[in-house]
């Protein structure tokens, strides 16, 4: 998932939705190794979204947490942890468009592209949704020169242990993710659900790489484009939303980022609505009209005071569920620099702050889920919030 918030600067649509919400309103909160839960016993009962449990714990890029993110490394790990999705794959295309699993298209923060001397050249400054980004892009380069590269840690001052992994692992396509996807499920005897997300799509459609379309195509070549496919998709860009729901039949959610903030694509357009608009009643009857879900970053959700603490819990919640939306924020991480202040442990930036105060806070506000790199801790905290 793109970050695009608070937390990374600190270190047939009707009856789709109708289907989503029951599923997710209704369903428990199924914890792997914790008996005691009635809900638990009805998580993974039945089939399609009403196999989800509430809260959802959606594996942020894999087990992040643990792993360098979005590599197969990571993936394996949020399932085993027993996250109930895992969001693999951040889609950005490459030169000759293939769809691959990167948190950015530039790729000098998550791989060894730096250490390739053949790829010196390639190192550029481009405008990324407006930002001067200088780095290396996922669309000067083939799939097949792509997998030369591995992948490294992208917040290693926060993560230092994660760097024991660098240079394990190699880029994810989508359709090895699609692949492992089905090979986890026969494996486990239960479906694993993925989360993808299409990143920066105007800014590749202006390069003639629509990521939109690509997705459709693998989707459709791998039967997951239907209202029960177990693929969700989300992006931060609401008329891309809108477009992937001409196309594909899956569950959408429509990232937000902070409440000053505006849509890249609103930028282009000339929209000037920020997403303070998109989560007023208006906004979010707007977007029920084409996705099942919003995917606020937790901010939006309860706001922190200036010094970092959390103030009162937003209406948004409230006001997304009644016009039929379901909530997955993003993202809960354990190390401090990314906590309310109130839930800090001193002040090391790799060090781990009071996280299960924080996830209890979080579930008390009613979201139906949420995007965490800590999978483990994630499921701790709500076996105690669904059996306390």
């Amino acid at each position: 998932m793109a970050t695009q918030g608070s937390d990374e600067r600190a270190a047939g649509a009707t009856g789709r939705r109708a289907l989503l919400g029951a599923g997710l309103l209704g369903a428990g909160g199924a914890v792997l190794g914790f008996g005691g839960s009635a809900r638990a016993a009805e998580a993974h009962t039945g089939g399609g979204l009403k196999s989800l449990p509430k809260p959802t714990i959606i594996g942020h890029r894999g087990a992040s947490g643990y792993r360098p993110e979005h590599t197969f490394g990571s993936y394996q790990l949020a399932l085993d942890m027993g996250a109930d999705i895992v969001e693999a794959g951040d889609l950005v295309p490459t030169k000759d468009g293939h769809l691959v699993c990167r948190h950015e298209p530039e790729i000098g923060s998550t791989t060894d592209v730096a250490d390739h001397p053949e790829f010196a050249g390639r190192k550029t400054t481009k405008s990324l949704d407006g930002v001067a980004t200088t780095g290396w892009f996922t669309e000067d380069f083939t799939l097949a020169e792509l997998k030369t590269l591995r992948a490294i840690e992208r917040i290693p001052a926060n993560r230092p242990h994660n760097t024991l992994y660098n240079g394990r692992w190699e880029i994810p396509t989508f359709e090895e993710v699609l692949t492992w996807q089905d090979e986890q499920t026969r494996k486990r005897g239960k479906q694993v659900w993925i989360y993808p997300e299409t990143k920066h799509p105007t800014y590749f459609r202006k390069l003639g790489l629509g990521v939109e379309e690509r997705v459709a195509k693998v989707l459709h070549k791998h039967g997951k484009d239907r209202r029960d496919s177990p693929v969700i998709l989300q992006s931060f860009e609401p008329t891309g939303v809108q477009r992937l729901n001409t196309l594909v039949d899956n569950p959408l959610v429509v990232l937000l980022s902070s409440a000053d903030s505006r849509p890249w694509d609103f930028v282009e357009s000339g929209d000037p609505r920020t997403t303070a608009d998109l989560i007023t009643p208006k906004g979010l009857r707007e977007i029920a009209g084409y996705a099942q879900g919003i995917g606020p970053t937790l901010d939006l959700v309860v706001p922190r005071t200036a010094d970092g603490s959390l103030d009162a819990p937003s209406t948004l919640v409230r006001d997304a569920h009644k016009v039929g939306l379901i909530l997955h924020p993003y993202s809960m991480r354990n190390e401090n620099p990314f906590l309310p202040t109130e839930y800090r442990k001193g002040s090391a930036p790799d060090a781990y702050g009071d996280a299960f105060g924080a996830f209890q806070t979080y579930f008390a506000t009613g979201i139906d889920g949420l995007f965490t790199d800590n999978t483990d801790t994630a499921l701790l905290a709500r076996a105690a919030f669904v059996n306390g």
